[in-house]
């Protein structure tokens, strides 16, 4: 048994399946230049599940390419030019294709159009030779939000290659998996942006009998009521209750003392919550906004922004037109810390 963090292995028995979103998923993206869009806060499930699409398609003889946007140095996503040569050349490395970005750049056409050149003439059409379809998941594709240049010139460029794949036999055998964690609060064209087109998935936090089962896979013994304190502590969020479950299994703790240290520094989830903190720390509209919410015993009427921006961190919980905090832990560690 290892610690929780990150993608869930493949062969886990610690991966707690959503039917209904995986069976729309496998189905989707064997279809002709398909597009899926998956979305949830951070820790979520949202690599895991792009994992198993990428399983499944490859099971079914496509080839599959896993790219994370944030990899990309902080200068290459500052130019458009630069940032579609990294693109394709990364492209190129994943399928194991020599990277032959210089032949086919030529700056008086611009960059998207080579970039377009380079997967028709040489990606799609080397596998076209073998006839194997390619499945392309960008995750953490809200990197780029903070560039605006960049992000409208790029999601203009993945629209046109599916809106192309309803008429070309070349761009249907490109399917598209965009992965993100924010809202997609900067503005874009609405012809032009991949995020109001394909298939919308945005993942839910787990159930209770989800997370009654998990607790059975862990060899825990909880009833009901103990179950029930876990889930108004931690929500349904997927890593933090796989957290909770490992210590429970892996140290001599008892629910209850495991729940009284969960909101402090001596608790398991300190390092997730510092990064919560930090976050806050560097945008003060945000902290601000959250210190409204985590202080009110009812629900807060926020900005619609911060509301957005909350939510997509996954700390608050929307209900109609207000907020929540999503968990008694954001509320009980954000309450308690000194200078927040």
């Amino acid at each position: 048994m290892t610690f929780p963090e990150g993608q869930v292995e493949l062969d886990s028995p610690f991966y707690v399946e959503r039917p209904n979103i995986e069976v729309e998923c496998n189905q989707t993206i064997l279809k002709p230049g398909s597009l899926i869009r998956i979305k949830a806060p951070s820790q979520m499930g949202k690599t895991s599940l792009t994992a198993r699409i990428l399983s499944h398609g490859e099971n079914q003889g496509f080839k599959s390419v896993y790219l994370n946007i944030e990899l990309a140095d902080s200068k290459i996503v500052r130019d458009l030019d630069l940032f579609l040569k990294w693109f394709c050349a990364s492209v190129s490395r994943a399928l194991n294709l020599q990277n032959k970005v210089n032949e086919y750049w030529d700056d008086i056409f611009g960059s998207k159009t080579c970039c377009k050149d380079y997967f028709v003439n040489y990606l799609l059409a080397e596998l076209n030779e073998i006839e194997e379809p390619v499945i392309l998941a960008l995750d953490r594709v809200d990197s780029i939000f903070p560039y605006p240049n960049l992000a409208d010139d790029f999601f203009a460029l993945l629209r046109a290659w599916h809106e192309e794949a309803k008429n070309s036999q070349v761009w249907k055998k490109l399917r598209l998996i965009l992965v993100h964690s924010t809202e997609v609060y900067i503005p874009l064209n609405i012809n032009q942006s991949p995020f109001n087109v394909g298939l919308p998935i945005e993942l839910p936090e787990f159930s209770p009998k989800q997370v009654s089962d998990l607790v059975d896979r862990y060899g825990l013994k909880l009833n009901c009521s103990q179950i029930k304190k876990l889930i108004e502590m931690l929500g349904g969020h997927p890593y933090l209750i796989r957290v909770a479950l490992y210590y429970l299994a892996k140290h001599n703790l008892t629910l209850g003392k495991f729940l009284h240290i969960a909101p402090t520094e001596e608790g398991a989830f300190k390092s997730h919550l510092r990064r919560h903190l930090i976050a806050l720390e560097e945008q003060p509209e945000l902290a601000i906004a959250f210190q409204q919410v985590i202080n009110s015993d009812y629900p807060v009427s926020l900005p619609a922004l911060e509301m957005f921006k909350l939510h997509s961190m996954g700390l608050i919980t929307i209900k109609g037109n207000k907020a929540t905090s999503y968990c008694e832990l954001y509320r009980q560690y954000f309450r308690e810390i000194n200078g927040f």
